[in-house]
């Protein structure tokens, strides 16, 4: 099925779209002021990672539901069906990327769901600075 938008309409929609989202930007508040001092959204390291400390080999994704297709809570748009289907696929074999490449390469990687942060936010928060201390402790 074609695109119902034109080229022009579609391109501004997608510049509409932010790098960093709300959900993200509540995590690393926190974080923030829980002490901790990272990167967000760096893109000198492969997948952006939405939070970063190189020094630790820490990097956290914090997944959306919609995007990253979640089991619980992600939904199939009605229309347009095969462009979503194989692009939300893609996301999916991208994060597998992502998380093979710095696992291969001994970094601490952590994915958050965004209805994990939106459930509790502050337990969120905690168990990523839990997560992120053990790093710390751990030689590099």
């Amino acid at each position: 099925m074609a695109d119902k938008l034109t080229k022009e309409q579609r391109r501004k929609n997608m510049q509409a779209i932010r790098s960093q989202s709300k959900l993200e930007n509540k995590v690393s508040r926190m974080l923030w002021i829980k002490g901790f001092r990272f990167r967000k959204n760096d893109r000198t390291l492969f997948g952006k990672p939405d939070i970063s400390i190189k020094k630790y080999k820490v990097v956290v994704f914090i997944d959306s539901c919609f995007w990253h297709a979640c089991e619980i809570h992600g939904n199939q748009p009605k229309s347009n069906q095969e462009y979503w289907i194989k692009k939300l696929a893609r996301n999916r074999e991208r994060d597998r990327e992502v998380t093979e490449y710095y696992t291969e390469r001994g970094w601490f990687i952590k994915r958050i769901w965004e209805h994990e942060v939106k459930e509790d936010a502050e337990k969120t928060a905690e168990e990523l600075a839990q997560f992120i201390q053990k790093a710390k402790e751990l030689p590099s």
